[in-house]
């Protein structure tokens, strides 16, 4: 197995977080990845049939490979989610979903609660002023959520549930706007 960027990160007796964790691929991979004693991983949705999903997905990796992480999948909004003692924090597609005013706090939340060294892994969904570049990530990204088990139907209902809810910010605005 080749190690990825999350090996480096992870602590023996730390806790690692998947913010918005969906149906748990960061959750997966992340504890596939682990290979020290003592972790704990904290997956945190605020829908539940989300986390429902997340858990049986988390329960038949169990079965399949008896892991020694183990994984708590909480419902809760990640804005009220104490982060303490992490090594890693995943924060996949989620932070677009706050206010801006809400994400500052979030991100220092996330800083107080690594230990020195640890590793914040942020993705977001932008908008690419070039429509080839566009058309190319939104490609990916829906190809990703076939790779990791969302149906055509799920990914079809959670389109039409975004629509008017998330509205992808151009990246050169996002990135140049404070989040304070």
């Amino acid at each position: 197995r080749s190690r990825g960027l999350g090996d480096v990160y992870k602590r023996q007796d730390t806790n690692c977080y998947d913010l918005g964790c969906s149906l748990g691929a960061a959750t997966i991979a992340m504890r596939q990845g682990i290979d020290v004693p003592g972790c704990q991983i904290v997956a945190v949705d605020t829908a539940t049939a989300m986390t429902e999903r997340c858990r049986d997905i988390i329960a038949e990796d169990d079965r399949q490979f008896s892991p020694e992480t183990a994984v708590t999948v909480v419902e809760d909004d990640i804005r009220d989610i104490e982060i303490t003692n992490a090594s890693m924090v995943v924060l996949n597609y989620t932070l677009q979903f706050l206010t801006k005013a809400d994400r500052g706090p979030l991100i220092q939340s996330i800083h107080d609660g690594l230990n020195d060294g640890g590793l914040l892994v942020l993705s977001e969904k932008v908008v690419d002023e070039n429509q080839a570049i566009e058309q190319l990530l939104t490609d990916l990204h829906h190809e990703h959520k076939r790779r990791n088990e969302y149906s055509m139907m799920e990914v079809s209902r959670k389109r039409a549930s975004l629509e008017n809810v998330l509205i992808p910010e151009l990246s050169l605005i996002h990135i140049s706007e404070p989040t304070r």
